[in-house]
């Protein structure tokens, strides 16, 4: 129990990063013992929901009004600002997002509105330039799905009703590239310009340059969709979250064989590769939900808090973090005084 007098001090703040109704946890000495009223906590100015205290660790809830970026963190009574988390901030809403948003090689976000099976939405993909300005992109596909750019830049975008993948052009403007591919969910590129497309149904195809293609490996059936990212090491990684108690991250080698590197999600989305080769998954099971970095080791760990989430997408151009939930966007920014994504 804390002697009279004696102030709280932060001590650390799990995970360093957050967006909006994630839950981030802070511990701290000579808090309040049990019976003594909840201390106050705040996020820059603005005073948080408790959601959990003890002797050593406060857990509270990020709200919607912050301006994003790095936040200082407060206990009442504690010593300075002594902690700080660095708060997503919100680029886009009003979407309908699937798997993981793109971004290109100038840093442009691309998001969907897929809407309800066979719904013909206004704007298939809207894009959202370095400037912060939203702009219709792409309309006519219906159930625009997966998201993935080519080595050679061209924006590919799925439809799970059509089980098509388009091309599309600069303009906006597409066509189709390959077809008849069941529930079309994950889209993947190697280097080598070969596309990896998802069956939700449990096929992985893969397609060559002219469009043809040819099954590569099969998978459990998802009740969700595949999400698809393909790997430093020549490998291709997969996820599809099932009915499962704890769903899998796999990872398809060359010949098509399937390794499992993970079982410890509950529900594993969208995935993807920083520019150190490091792997990150989207985790949506309520409660723990966020981006999660795989350790070399395999062990996992949390490094940004959410309510939900369904993808992810680094930016090439500054190593920014972008996440996205069912219908919004955020961008998270990298900054050298904390420890990298």
């Amino acid at each position: 129990m804390p002697s009279p007098g004696t102030r709280s001090r932060i001590t650390a703040v799990r995970p360093l990063w957050a967006v909006e109704g994630g839950r981030i946890t802070i511990d701290a000495t000579d808090l309040p013992s049990h019976g003594s009223p909840v201390p106050d906590v705040s996020l820059g100015s603005q005073s948080v929901r408790v959601v959990h205290a003890s002797a050593r660790e406060v857990s509270v809830v990020v709200p919607p009004e912050l301006a994003g970026g790095q936040t200082p963190v407060r206990i009442g009574g504690a010593h300075g600002e002594t902690a700080f988390v660095r708060i997503g901030q919100r680029v886009a809403t009003g979407l309908h997002q699937v798997d993981s948003p793109a971004v290109d090689r100038d840093g442009a976000l691309y998001l969907t509105y897929s809407g309800a099976r066979g719904e013909q939405a206004p704007v298939s993909v809207f894009r959202v330039r370095r400037d912060g300005f939203r702009e219709p992109f792409v309309s006519g596909i219906t159930n625009a799905t997966s998201l993935a750019f080519s080595p050679g830049g061209q924006l590919h975008v799925s439809s799970r009703f059509e089980g098509t993948v388009f091309r599309v052009r600069a303009d906006g403007s597409f066509d189709a590239f390959v077809s008849e591919l069941g529930v079309t969910c994950g889209l993947a590129f190697s280097p080598d310009g070969t596309l990896y497309v998802g069956d939700r149904t449990g096929t992985v195809f893969r397609v060559g340059r002219a469009g043809h293609a040819t099954p590569f490996t099969t998978l459990p059936a998802s009740v969700a969709a595949f999400h698809l990212a393909w790997g430093p090491d020549d490998a291709l990684y997969v996820t599809s979250p099932t009915l499962s108690t704890y769903d899998r991250v796999y990872r398809i080698d060359s010949t098509g064989a399937v390794e499992v590197i993970c079982s410890c999600f509950g529900r594993p989305q969208g995935l993807a590769f920083d520019r150190h080769g490091t792997l990150y998954v989207v985790e949506a099971l309520a409660g723990v939900s966020g981006v999660y970095r795989v350790e070399p080791d395999r062990s996992t760990v949390r490094v940004l808090a959410a309510a939900s989430l369904v993808g992810l997408a680094f930016d090439p151009t500054d190593d920014s973090l972008v996440v996205a939930s069912n219908d919004t966007a955020y961008r998270v920014s990298a900054d050298g005084n904390l420890p990298r994504f």
